[in-house]
């Protein structure tokens, strides 16, 4: 399936690009770029559960972390409200595809976006805000925000199967490409028990309902790769911790938030973690930074 144009539903903004005479009279600059190329790219997934609450735990976190790359979910913000001005005032290119108090998807990068498309294809009468697609430095990036599916009875849960349909036939062209590929996102989905803290109480949600966790297998059979996986096979570590309970102290979560790789990305996998310091902040969001780097 071929890359459809950018759609109308999302906007990006460029940053302010470096003069290029004064560019060249500054060996700082130079030596600066160079560095930058030699340094893997560092990519991260955050579903930061509205954009306008946790900005500047975001903000924060950009500093310090430094990602060239982030796949945002759940903004709860419309384009035209979303924060472009202080996260391009950080070095970001930004886009964003999002919709009134619900969902939201957005791409920041510290190198220039190309090809930017929303919305998952195989559903035109879907008007959710909840996948975007862009191109960093030859590396197709999509920020995905599955639905939950809950309760299981309804049709949120037939939904949320047709959606990962959708998905797997997407994640299949785009290995037609032949380019590396990072679909990453809050899947809502845990791959296995070890991914829970507590697998029996957690049997009947959609989370970790068969279907659900048939369709992601499904995906990574087509040949993606589960990137933190691969560095780290101890179980019981997470990317979620709900709000009550007690959840965050008592390390009662789940792992929810992937980024499968493609194999020309996968071969260049150096690293991938969970940063957990962000759930621990004052007005955290229930989610936390899950990220990779990847060889230039």
């Amino acid at each position: 399936m071929p890359l459809r144009p950018a759609a109308a539903a999302h906007h990006f903004h460029f940053k302010r690009s470096f003069p290029v005479a004064e560019a060249l009279l500054d060996p700082t600059f130079r030596s600066t770029v160079g560095n930058d190329r030699e340094a893997p790219m560092k990519a991260a997934t955050w579903n930061v559960n509205s954009i306008k609450a946790r900005l500047p735990n975001m903000l924060a976190w950009l500093r310090e972390a430094a990602p060239d790359v982030v796949l945002l979910q759940e903004t709860k913000s419309v384009d035209d409200t979303f924060p472009h001005t202080e996260i391009e005032d950080l070095g970001y290119n930004v886009a964003t595809h999002g919709q009134k108090s619900y969902n939201g998807v957005a791409i920041l990068s510290k190198r220039q976006l190309e090809d930017v498309s929303a919305r998952l294809p195989g559903d035109d009468t879907d008007e959710q805000a909840r996948y975007l697609e862009a191109t960093v430095d030859n590396i197709r990036f999509a920020s995905i925000y599955l639905p939950n599916g809950n309760p299981v009875d309804t049709e949120k849960f037939n939904y949320k199967l047709a959606w990962l349909d959708r998905l797997k036939t997407r994640a299949a062209a785009l290995l037609e490409l032949e380019m590396p590929v990072v679909l990453a996102g809050d899947y809502n989905v845990v791959p296995q028990d070890e991914d829970v803290h507590d697998p029996e109480g957690w049997a009947d949600d959609a989370l970790c309902q068969p279907g659900s966790r048939q369709r992601f297998r499904e995906i990574l059979n087509l040949g993606y790769t589960d990137a933190y996986r691969v560095f780290n096979s101890a179980p019981h570590k997470y990317s979620f911790w709900d709000y009550q309970a007690g959840a965050w102290h008592k390390d009662h979560g789940v792992r929810i938030d992937h980024l499968l790789l493609s194999p020309q990305a996968a071969d260049r996998l150096q690293a991938s973690g969970i940063d957990s310091g962000p759930r621990g902040k004052l007005k955290a969001s229930d989610h936390t930074p899950v990220w990779i780097e990847i060889r230039d």
